[in-house]
């Protein structure tokens, strides 16, 4: 990847703060971008901002092509006289975690009240729904709202996309399918002005997709034949990751598989177009469980835990053969890996990934230490699948907080990072955003909770959990002794 030595922060839209219940692309947003300009940050790292599904998770959406229509900010809506005071004033919040319950049962009424005071003859509106951008998305929104259920339970014609099925649906239901069109036709406008701010100030964007789609997707409805399917359109076999040290059973996260056959007779049109869009979207993109990519793990559908799931070959450098920008992608390469995936990032030349959290068991050959991370890395303290550096230091014994310590105190050492360790768990997290900063690795991105040294309260996401995640917001903005320290920590690790 083409990029110059640079700091990045990680913090999703949902987590900015704001009037309504969830961060947007509203005027909070630009002045995050503002503040990571004050502090020399020339990255900005997101997770995907699609609309999510069950357990609502990024990483499972009903379109892999959609925009989280909760981003959108109310505030320019009622700018352009689609919604009234009194109905900002009806959709506001109490700060705090996002509570997703409470957004679907108003949000969408509030942006119902918008599109009915839109014109949707405008010429830039119809030029979007001829586009066919958010044509799959649209009429699966409308057939879910019609009908409901997952679409395995539509009458046939419709779960079948028989051609006079879908045109009934779009004509009888056109003013529901014109709703769900306006809601990614906002959503792109607004993502649009707010990444080209954020380009303005010299700060790139950092996306990120899932490898997997959601079963009852808009993906799997539309393009069934590149999924490994029955008949009826059920999976015959899911994702997942096989028993580990972590795990006895695995995990089984229940995606439908690809056919990579039918992918391949199809020149890997589909995922070129995916990926080329992904580009088109962000800066730069993160693929999420790259491994996949070389060799994934498929498990018999119903089975009720991973231990009988087998390796198969993926497809390779040929996913990527008709992408542009390959230069712009950072593989997540975490978890389960082997050679053979680190010849196909090699091969590719995408940036691997290195998580300080990860690198303290006592191992000096730990390809997480920042003395054996190299330059073509993207260093992180941690993920959003992690607990947070503070937090992590909580979970700790006094034996293990006290042998935890040492090893950090002789790393800190070694790379001539002077920090005092006592016992408070943020004087970690500084620790650790400073072994990021000083590392060789051209980038390195820290959580915001990290800069700010939050403890486990500000966690994202448990893996393996559909409970209690992705809620974490900030109270405010950040500001004051935090962010000078990281402007500080920016310049003297030449970041700036």
């Amino acid at each position: 990847m083409e990029m110059c030595r640079g700091a990045g922060v990680l913090c999703h839209i949902s987590s900015l703060p704001g009037k309504y219940g969830i961060g947007s692309f509203g005027k909070e947003a630009y002045r995050f971008a503002k503040t990571l300009k004050k502090c020399g940050v020339r990255y900005w790292q997101v997770l995907p901002l699609v609309q999510t599904g069950y357990g609502d998770s990024p990483y499972s959406s009903v379109s892999c092509s959609s925009g989280n229509p909760y981003f959108i900010d109310l505030d320019q809506l009622a700018k352009e006289g689609l919604l009234t005071q009194a109905e900002l004033s009806a959709a506001r919040h109490e700060p705090g975690a996002v509570t997703y319950g409470s957004l679907y049962n108003e949000r969408f009424v509030t942006l119902r009240k918008a599109f009915s005071r839109f014109n949707f003859d405008g010429a830039d509106f119809r030029a979007f729904v001829k586009s066919g951008v958010a044509e799959d998305y649209a009429m699966f929104m409308t057939a879910k709202r019609v009908y409901g259920e997952n679409f395995l339970y539509w009458e046939e014609p419709l779960k079948y996309r028989d051609p006079e099925a879908l045109e009934k649906l779009r004509t009888d239901f056109h003013e529901e399918y014109l709703f769900w069109q306006f809601l990614q036709f906002q959503f792109r406008r607004q993502w649009k002005a707010l990444k080209e701010y954020c380009n303005r100030l010299g700060i790139r964007i950092i996306g990120d997709i899932p490898l997997y789609v959601a079963a009852d997707s808009a993906d799997v409805w539309a393009h069934p034949e590149l999924f490994k399917l029955d008949r009826e359109l059920r999976p015959t076999k899911v994702a997942g990751v096989p028993p580990d040290y972590f795990s006895e059973t695995g995990q089984l996260w229940g995606n439908p598989i690809y056919d990579w056959e039918a992918h391949e007779k199809e020149d890997y049109a589909w995922w070129t177009h995916r990926l080329n869009d992904a580009l088109a979207t962000y800066d730069i993109v993160r693929i999420d469980h790259f491994r996949g990519i070389d060799r994934y793990y498929e498990i018999p559908a119903f089975s009720e835990t991973a231990v009988r799931g087998e390796w198969q070959d993926g497809p390779k450098e040929k996913l990527f053969a008709h992408v542009a920008g390959k230069d712009r992608i950072i593989a997540e390469d975490l978890g389960i890996m082997d050679e053979g995936v680190e010849k196909l990032r090699e091969s590719l030349g995408f940036p691997g990934m290195k998580v300080l959290l990860f690198a303290f068991d006592g191992n000096e050959d730990n390809e997480f230490l920042p003395k054996n991370i190299g330059a073509e890395s993207v260093c992180y303290t941690g993920t959003h699948d992690n607990d947070t550096v503070a937090g992590y230091v909580k979970t700790l014994s006094t034996e293990e907080f006290l042998l935890f310590r040492s090893r950090v105190a002789k790393v800190l050492q070694e790379e001539n990072i002077f920090v005092r360790l006592k016992e408070a768990p943020e004087d970690f997290a500084d620790a650790f955003c400073r072994m990021a900063l000083a590392s060789r690795a051209k980038l390195a991105v820290l959580p915001v909770q990290d800069i700010l040294g939050l403890d486990n309260e500000a966690r994202m996401n448990y893996p393996g959990t559909n409970e209690g995640n992705w809620q974490f917001r900030l109270e405010k903005l950040p500001a004051g002794a935090p962010m000078r320290r990281l402007r500080r920590w920016i310049k003297k690790y030449r970041r700036l």
